[in-house]
């Protein structure tokens, strides 16, 4: 058997026989010209060198299969994913009652499934929160952890392979938990979600939460103005004002470790307004500010190393030992590409930041509307039915050229997924996910750029 960590947490279980069944049905699906190879069987009993091949090989067939935009986003690959999860858990399919948090604390118990997947609970959320359809496709769930200043850190937003209540819940942590918060970069779109009176209370009460929690720079002035308009409950010009302040509509993630000025630097790093903001301790205790643009990223990769434990497979599921680094390659000057390397364990929901922000931008630049995006995947989806059978949405973005090779989404997949054999120890540490994401939205840089 091998298990499958995703973000270094145990996401499921799974034995060769269960993987050799997904590949014959995606193989019956898609044909075996767009399948991958899948590592043979074998008649004799496996040597422990051999062992350890094949859990690389598998290892290496999982990667390519998600990478595939097809199969990777196909109902198949994400349904056995999310079967798997709730096996492994030993989670029975029932009717249960989830908390949501929203950004001003409070609490959403909406009635769920136990089996049912990421949106089906953002449906649900939406319904109880009487968040119109054209809406829901603006905000997202995320998986975060309580931190011990009151505020609360991004572990990755939740997948459609996943089921939110068993990922959750498997942490057997109660610092873990869901919260509903826009997902989308470009602040013009705050007027849509402003139009409706929900969305204006959900887009206030982020705001005011990311200024308290201190992600939003306010000098006395700007305090005082806010202080002011949240007296009046004047929310839209609350949110107006917020949006001319620094740092609006940025995600803020945990200090980190970079490479950049100089190996070693303690960094804190911001995403947001397309680019990533870094704010770098240097060895001489100066603090210095960068950006790195999204359109000047040529490409990035997320890496893992996942140790092999001894100990029970299942041991300390919220206490990761993984090591992640998420890796761009900078266009730094108008013919000088840099790689700049980010060691953080939210490594791959900064990279799933990245991809959205190019997804945005793609829409942008192809004249399309990210509120018919929205719209495409929210009634694309069939709401829970009696049979339970989930429908797989259309995807959110198309290849923008039909020419070019369709972009690998592998943010939005099990992006840094390694498998590890439970019942043989190998090598201390293994290295996956070096795969590469292509950006679309890289430019070039001109001579009046420099």
């Amino acid at each position: 058997a091998y298990n499958i960590h995703v973000n270094g947490v145990l996401h499921c279980r799974v034995r060769y026989s269960q993987l050799l069944g997904l590949h014959e049905q995606l193989r019956k699906e898609y044909g075996a010209n767009v399948v991958p190879a899948f590592p043979p069987k074998k008649i004799f009993t496996l040597t422990p060198a051999e062992v350890e091949q094949r859990r690389e090989q598998l290892e290496k067939y999982m990667q390519a299969v998600r990478q595939d935009p097809t199969l990777g986003g196909s109902e198949t690959f994400n349904s056995f994913l999310r079967k798997a999860q709730q096996e492994t858990q030993q989670i029975p399919t029932e009717e249960v009652v989830l908390e949501v948090l929203l950004s001003n604390g409070q609490k959403v118990k909406v009635t769920i499934l136990t089996s049912d997947q990421t949106e089906d609970v953002l449906e649900a959320v939406a319904s109880k929160l009487d968040l119109p359809d054209d809406l829901v496709g603006y905000f997202s769930l995320f998986l975060v952890r309580d931190t011990k200043d009151g505020a609360f850190s991004f572990v990755r937003k939740l997948q459609e392979f996943e089921l939110p209540y068993v990922s959750v819940t498997s942490l057997h942590n109660p610092e873990f938990r869901i919260i509903l918060r826009k997902s989308y970069w470009d602040l013009a779109y705050d007027d849509d979600v402003m139009e409706h009176r929900v969305g204006l209370n959900l887009l206030y009460a982020q705001t005011v939460s990311d200024i308290e929690h201190g992600w939003i720079l306010v000098n006395k002035e700007q305090h005082r103005q806010l202080k002011s308009l949240q007296e009046k409950v004047s929310k839209k010009e609350f949110i107006r004002l917020a949006q001319t302040l620094k740092y609006y509509g940025y995600l803020k993630f945990d200090p980190c470790v970079t490479d950049f000025p100089e190996k070693g630097c303690h960094v804190v790093v911001s995403a947001g307004n397309n680019e990533l903001n870094f704010q770098v301790r240097l060895p001489n205790e100066q603090i210095k500010e960068g950006s790195f643009k999204v359109t000047r990223m040529r490409c990035w990769r997320v890496t893992s190393s996942v140790p092999m434990s001894n100990g029970p497979s299942g041991s300390s599921p919220g206490k990761s030992e993984v090591k992640l680094e998420l890796a761009f390659e900078y266009l730094m000057s108008k013919d000088r590409l840099q790689w700049v390397t980010i060691t953080s364990p939210q490594a791959i929901m900064l990279s799933i930041c990245l991809q959205s922000m190019v997804d945005e931008l793609m829409v942008k630049k192809s004249g399309g509307s990210i509120r018919k995006m929205f719209r495409r995947r929210v009634n694309g989806a069939l709401r829970r039915s009696d049979s339970q059978q989930a429908v797989k949405s259309p995807p959110l973005l198309d290849s923008p050229d039909a020419s070019r090779e369709p972009m690998a989404k592998l943010s939005s997949k099990l992006t840094s997924v390694s498998l590890r054999g439970i019942s043989h120890s190998s090598s201390a540490n293994d290295v996956g996910a070096n795969d590469f994401h292509g950006n679309y939205a890289f430019e070039g840089i001109g001579d009046e750029d420099l």
